[in-house]
């Protein structure tokens, strides 16, 4: 499923995951929609189950899909597409923030910054949001939303920066005969399992 910012990927499993996004590194994702109120009209008139926002705020909303995927929904009445990618938040020990925050900076090249007074990092296409957990949270492998991703233009140069920096693979890189997509996977220090993939250009079939 392709949105503006975003691939999400589906994978049919015999078994279903270890558990939503609740309890897990990556708590939820976020979308912005050009009318909030507007879209959950439609989305309860489908039956989706739409959560009010904090503060019972017009402007915000939660979604939670049936394998309990958490999404937040923001607003932005200047965007030109009725819904697109904005950030995705992980949920950390607050010592561990400061940690994750730089590394996710140099790693893939973002800024460090603040928004409503939380820890983010904007990177190209989207943003990672950091916030406060009493506890660790468990690793994301094997649960609904098994990993993130990045999309990169090199696949061999930016592991062999990765491999310089000490950041271990999970996999050696293979390349996809269907697609061919060249991809692998790393896993930060607090358990976000994360795709680096470069894309094939896509094909007319595709």
């Amino acid at each position: 499923m392709m949105f503006p910012g975003i691939y999400i990927n589906l994978t049919l499993g015999n078994e279903k995951g270890d558990g939503g996004t609740q309890g897990s590194v990556v708590n939820h994702l976020g979308f912005t929609v050009d009318n909030v109120q507007s879209r959950v009209a439609q989305w309860k008139a489908a039956g989706v189950p739409v959560l009010p926002g904090n503060n019972n705020r017009q402007d915000h909303a939660f979604v939670e899909t049936p394998d309990g995927v958490r999404v937040e929904i923001f607003e932005d009445k200047t965007q030109s597409v009725p819904i697109r990618h904005a950030h995705v938040s992980l949920f950390l020990p607050e010592a561990e923030i400061p940690k994750a925050v730089a590394w996710y900076a140099k790693t893939f090249g973002g800024k460090a910054g603040t928004r409503d007074g939380q820890p983010v990092v904007d990177v190209p296409g989207g943003q990672i949001r950091f916030a406060k957990a009493d506890t660790a949270q468990a690793p994301t492998r094997h649960r609904v939303l098994d990993h993130i991703g990045f999309d990169v233009r090199d696949h061999a140069a930016f592991l062999k920066t990765l491999e310089a920096n000490g950041v271990k693979l999970d996999e050696p890189a293979r390349k996809s005969p269907a697609t061919g997509n060249i991809v692998t996977y790393i896993t930060d220090a607090w358990g976000t399992r994360i795709e680096i993939i470069e894309r094939a250009p896509l094909q007319p079939t595709q």
